[in-house]
């Protein structure tokens, strides 16, 4: 062949994929982003594509459900992402480089149940409770380490509605402001540990892209430092 039949055709190669979630998470990530010059072309709130593309060529944004983030930069389908510590703890961290805490969408994960409930006096008698949640990996564990014997029952959402129907004696739950809690006449009776959000990359990529990814890591690093100066 002399030439190509298409020869101003040119062939899309992505070279940077972000795995990133919709919500909170995502807008407090796109300052990060942007301190390293991405920027999204689309929101993914009014957008139906999956795929968003930014303003450097070949870096693209993945969007995926939060639960989903590790397990696409863990086989490779996205370089990097951002992932809450809660979801990291409950899909294991094993094989993923986490190098920034992004202390973003802040909040604890607590123990929570009905007002006036006897949490102390339970936990004295060591009597075997009812445990709603969503985290059981990290319940378990928590439990396990207090000596507390729990019947865990996986919810995927509305928690808060466990004790109030009796299903739970209480539920592990994130906790920000407290008002959804205050609002079903819940109480937080311990914390368990303090939740945020952490970058995530596939260690091949730092690998194999070290020329795209550890600008990255280390404009995004710089972002973080400054604004936690900004704020002391």
């Amino acid at each position: 062949m002399k030439g190509s039949r298409f020869p101003h055709a040119r062939i899309a190669v992505t070279t940077l994929t972000l795995a990133l979630s919709k919500g909170r998470i995502f807008e407090e990530t796109l300052p990060l982003l942007a301190a390293a010059g991405i920027v999204p072309v689309e929101d993914p709130e009014s957008s139906r594509k999956l795929i968003i593309g930014t303003n450097r060529p070949g870096v693209s944004v993945v969007i995926v459900r939060a639960s989903d983030v590790p397990t696409y930069v863990q086989y490779g389908a996205a370089d990097v992402g951002v992932a809450g510590k809660d979801v990291l703890l409950e899909h294991g961290s094993e094989g993923l480089y986490q190098p920034l805490d992004l202390e973003i969408g802040k909040c604890r994960m607590a123990v929570a149940t009905r007002r006036g409930y006897d949490w102390a006096g339970t936990v004295q008698r060591g009597a075997r409770i009812r445990v709603a949640t969503k985290y059981v990996r990290t319940a378990r564990e928590h439990f396990a380490a207090k000596g507390m014997h729990v019947d865990l029952i996986k919810l995927y959402g509305s928690m808060e509605l466990a004790p109030l129907a009796g299903l739970a004696d209480v539920i592990v739950d994130l906790v920000s402001t407290g008002n959804t809690l205050k609002a079903n006449d819940l109480v937080a009776v311990e914390d368990i540990m303090p939740i945020s959000s952490r970058l995530i990359v596939n260690p091949a990529a730092l690998k194999l892209k070290r020329a795209e990814v550890q600008p990255l890591l280390e404009a995004i690093a710089r972002a973080v430092e400054g604004r936690r100066k900004a704020v002391q």
